[in-house]
């Protein structure tokens, strides 16, 4: 049942952790017990001693977490992230109290009161602290709309032709689904199992799609992830054209659980060498876009397939596909969708889209001279993004300059 406000969720989560015969308990405790203390401390700003912690402390987190959001700071979107992800940190315990059924229930039901949180009239106090952060500049890429709320504002709309669509009637070439950080993380998808791949990078393309038929296409393909910050574009559009053959957006999973969120961020280098398997269980959605393929002199080469998978992770990991893309069947009609047209989008938390191509089909990234490639920026304001609620991680003496 959900709670409707920050004060009946602790108290439930205080009653859940004082029946001494709950799994609720029993998981709590046990990922108490199996934390390692970290040889070197990070700052109290990322890091919370959980050692002794009950379900009062627990409890009171959150509130702490919920408090906290009336007056975030947009580059703080990570701390509390971060202090809770010490619970599951190279802890096998807490890894199964974040994902167990009862962890589970407690961390949706406190996701879904953030989330109205989000959506609620006082947020809208946040949303100029966000414009002025993010800087007049940056600004300049949206359109002006109904900002009242937070999520209105997380899911703003851009003004037309900032975001111009590369080769739009070329067929072979892929552009990015959103304002994102791209890595290749696997090039030999796997089916059912999950198989080592390139140093422990791991992925099973079936359990991703959640069992669709089309699984299969990919198995041998490419993965590429394409990360999202908190403070970019997050909706997500169609990295080519064709038709939609089959959607979904409401693949049920888990909000929390990345063992190693410290590295997943890795200094500024994000996802570099990370392990996605654990993607498989989180919530996300997915389409099928059925693409014709050319060969190297622009003849047709016959049709294939490319999935977008938006990934929710943490927080109000949600996952919203527009109508036309929702709950694509093999009993309907596929839609037709071109190349940048926008599938969904994902309201305030953290988030990605992972890209699946058939094998030989994407050996690699590729851009032409001219191209966008990075930006440079200011090192404070990169070290906001990652270092701060980053480093130093457990085990690691970062050295001082």
């Amino acid at each position: 049942m959900e709670s409707q406000n920050i004060k009946e969720f602790k108290k439930k989560v205080e009653a859940l952790y004082d029946d001494e015969k709950s799994d609720f308990r029993r998981k709590f405790d046990a990922a108490i017990r199996g934390l390692t203390p970290p040889t070197v401390y990070p700052d109290s700003d990322v890091y919370k001693d959980w050692r002794g912690a009950t379900g009062k402390t627990l409890a009171e987190f959150f509130v702490e977490w919920y408090d906290w959001g009336w007056k975030q700071p947009i580059f703080d979107g990570l701390k509390y992230i971060r202090k809770f992800s010490w619970i599951s940190y190279e802890n096998a315990a807490g890894l199964a109290f974040v994902t167990s059924e009862s962890g589970r229930d407690v961390l949706a039901d406190f996701t879904q009161l953030q989330g109205r949180q989000m959506d609620s009239e006082d947020s809208e106090k946040l949303v100029q602290q966000w414009i002025d952060e993010l800087g007049e500049k940056r600004m300049e890429d949206f359109k002006k709309g109904d900002w009242s709320t937070l999520n209105k504002f997380f899911i703003r709309e851009l003004k037309p032709g900032k975001r111009p669509i590369d080769h739009p009637d070329d067929p072979s070439v892929v552009t990015a689904p959103t304002d994102c950080v791209i890595n290749m993380i696997v090039d030999n998808l796997a089916p059912d199992t999950p198989l080592p791949i390139k140093a422990a990078v791991t992925m099973s393309v079936s359990r991703l799609l959640d069992g669709s038929e089309y699984a299969e296409k990919f198995i041998g393909g490419t993965a590429v992830s394409c990360i999202l910050m908190p403070d970019t574009y997050h909706r997500y559009h169609a990295p080519v054209g064709g038709e939609v053959v089959e959607a979904r957006d409401d693949v049920g999973g888990v909000y929390y659980g990345i063992r190693d969120f410290p590295d997943l961020l890795n200094k500024g280098n994000v996802g570099y060498g990370y392990d996605y398997s654990l993607f498989e269980d989180f919530r996300r959605g997915y389409a099928i876009i059925k693409t014709p393929y050319v060969d190297h002199l622009g003849e047709p080469d016959g049709e294939g397939y490319v999935a977008l998978v938006p990934v929710g992770l943490n927080s109000i990991g949600s996952v919203r596909f527009l109508d036309p893309f929702r709950n694509i069947t093999a009993e309907s009609d596929p839609v037709d969708v071109k190349k940048g047209d926008e599938i969904g989008y994902f309201q305030y938390g953290g988030s990605l889209n992972i890209l699946l191509f058939e094998e030989k089909r994407f050996p690699a990234l590729q851009l032409l001279m001219g191209q966008r490639i990075g930006v440079l920026q200011e090192v404070a304001h990169t070290e906001r993004h990652f270092e701060r609620y980053v480093r130093p991680l457990p085990g690691r003496v970062t050295p001082t300059s």
